[in-house]
């Protein structure tokens, strides 16, 4: 029995890379069908060769992940590299909060990653800067075009697998292929070897990048649901919040409309950013309204 890592599965087949040995095409056994479970991109797995010449097998176990994550769905992730361009696209924030909650939830460190501070106009960067730093994330400004910080990446992702995830046009191709120049001849091979042109089904892939470095590309999303927890629940997903829990005269505090609110303090103070707030709000409050349906 061969063991490996999936870095690809699409229509049905998945990707094992077993190290040494290379890239098997494999099939789930039915018997993961029957007990509700699916490999995913970043699984570890036991599979049996069915030929070495055509690299093909089956897969008969996944062995057990240290996380998992649904929106984008990918196992055994050690970070998440959260891409929004600085402008072209203009940065959709709530966006970029929405997608910072869900990684709170799952426990996946997040670091935050503005793209094209080339196209930059003046003021921008500052105010990203000014309302990310209060919240504890680490964040780096880049530019793929022009080479800028892409040091300080290549140092964040040495050693780890580190899902790339963000809206379309923020640049995470671009940063997947400045580290994994091959990845394109990659995709090129599995496309010919299934007999299908290059494949436009929206999916996520692993990508070696070093030794032990994994990147994975996802799609990119323009909407991301808040759906599957309780609007309670939200402020513990807002980590600048966590110093002053305690701090408010009611210990059930929810930071909205009670008075002597340590949180709404610290906005009024400029110790939280007021548009992190604003997004709070408006989470809860759409959660609020969910829960009565």
């Amino acid at each position: 029995m061969a063991q490996g890592k999936i870095r690809k599965g699409i229509a049905g087949f998945y990707y094992v890379d077993a190290a040494g040995s290379g890239v098997y095409e494999c099939k789930a056994k039915g018997i993961f069908r029957k007990e509700d479970q699916k490999p995913l991109v970043g699984d570890e797995v036991e599979f049996q060769v069915i030929s070495e010449e055509e690299k093909t097998g089956n897969i008969t176990e996944i062995l057990p992940r240290k996380n998992e994550l649904i929106r984008p769905a990918v196992a055994n992730v050690d970070q998440v590299l959260v891409v929004f361009a600085v402008t072209k696209p203009e940065p959709h924030l709530n966006l970029l909060d929405r997608f910072l909650v869900n990684m709170e939830r799952y426990h996946v460190p997040c670091r935050i990653c503005f793209n094209k501070v080339d196209l930059a106009r003046e003021g921008q960067v500052e105010r990203l800067e000014d309302i990310y730093k209060k919240t504890g994330y680490p964040y780096t400004f880049i530019s793929v075009k022009t080479g800028e910080n892409l040091a300080s990446l290549s140092e964040a992702f040495e050693g780890k697998t580190t899902v790339l995830a963000g809206p379309s046009g923020a640049g995470k191709s671009s940063i997947l292929n400045y580290f994994c120049p091959d990845a394109g001849m990659e995709t090129g091979e599995i496309s010919r070897k299934i007999s299908r042109g290059k494949n436009t089904t929206r999916h996520s892939e692993l990508f070696s990048a070093g030794e032990n470095t994994y990147l994975c590309d996802t799609p990119g999303f323009s909407s991301l649901l808040i759906d599957d927890f309780d609007k309670e629940e939200l402020k513990q997903y807002f980590p600048e919040f966590a110093p002053y829990e305690g701090q408010c005269r009611f210990l059930d505090c929810e930071h909205l409309n009670e008075p002597d609110c340590a949180v709404k303090k610290a906005v009024q103070d400029g110790a939280i950013a007021q548009e992190r707030y604003c997004d709070y709000v408006a989470l809860y409050e759409e959660l609020k309204e969910k829960r009565r349906y």
